[in-house]
């Protein structure tokens, strides 16, 4: 018997259909399961206590880690985690948009750093800069990413959920930026033990007291004037130490940025120490609170 081409090509697109209905619907097909409720795919997968191939890491950075050098950093003692939130928002023609992460996260990783068996959560970047409809706050500038109350609150609830469920026992949750303070609030209360898995959730005002910061400032002689612009010397001072770049110094020591608030910002060297010792002084202040 003869089988032409276009019957062989028909007969291999039939088997090929009828197989894979096979691999969907077969009764003892591995790929067929659908997790959903309490199916199997809740149960602890059978390497969860498998053991780490690696040294125990040092790091306090919790995007770093393998899932298993986090489950026996946990094991070891780290069970207090700091959630940094930021913003993404215009800072005027000098300051990149990303201001209060770089600040949050550096603040967040020099708490760790000081308290031990404490590590930092990934930063927050999306918090509240303003309405949509129409544009209001931080939205009306270009870059600026804006999240409803809700959604933030929602958002900041799923991650403590989510590291109380990995034994996290005290879960610390900072902000950089003064318009997520009260949503921060809101979300860390409406946490109790019976929805964080019985870890204690904190909010701690002590890590945005920039009312210290200026204070500080002043204590050094120096006093700022208000730019037209949305830059402070108590921010940038900060990433002039994290990365002087974010507050493009270079270029601005060629134009009109070289003075904020009628400061000279000529004394790289003087201004990146003074920096240092703000982003040190909010860390010991966050240390002594949480202690």
């Amino acid at each position: 018997m003869t089988i032409s081409r276009r019957g062989l090509i028909l007969f291999s697109l039939l088997l090929a259909a009828a197989w894979g209905a096979l691999v969907v619907y077969g009764p003892s097909c591995p790929l067929c399961i659908v997790p959903s409720g309490d199916s199997g795919a809740t149960e602890p997968p059978s390497d969860l206590n498998a053991p780490n191939p690696l040294p125990l890491t040092s790091t306090v950075e919790l995007e770093k880690m393998t899932w298993m050098e986090v489950r026996d950093r946990v094991a070891a003692g780290a069970t207090r985690i700091i959630v940094p939130t930021g913003g993404i928002e215009q800072n005027g023609p000098y300051v990149a948009l990303n201001k209060h992460d770089r600040v949050a996260r550096a603040v967040s990783l020099r708490v760790a750093e000081l308290l031990g068996n404490t590590l930092v959560a990934p930063t927050v970047s999306f918090v509240p800069e303003g309405g949509f409809n129409p544009p209001s706050g931080h939205m009306r500038y270009p870059g600026t990413i804006s999240l409803s109350s809700d959604t933030f609150q929602r958002l900041l609830g799923d991650i403590i959920t989510s590291l109380s469920l990995h034994g996290f026992r005290e879960i610390v949750v900072v902000g950089d930026s003064f318009e997520s303070q009260a949503d921060i609030v809101r979300a860390v209360t409406q946490r109790t033990p019976e929805n964080t898995n019985g870890a204690t959730v904190r909010y701690l005002s002590e890590f945005y007291n920039y009312d210290d910061v200026r204070s500080f400032l002043k204590e050094r002689g120096i006093q700022e004037r208000p730019e037209s612009f949305h830059e402070e010397l108590a921010f940038s001072l900060q990433l002039l130490a994290i990365d002087p770049d974010a507050v493009r110094y270079d270029a601005r020591m060629r134009g009109a940025g070289r003075t904020l608030g009628g400061i000279d910002l000529g004394n790289r060297e003087a201004l990146t120490a003074l920096g240092n010792e703000i982003l040190q002084r909010r860390a010991e202040q966050v240390v002594r609170a949480l202690r």
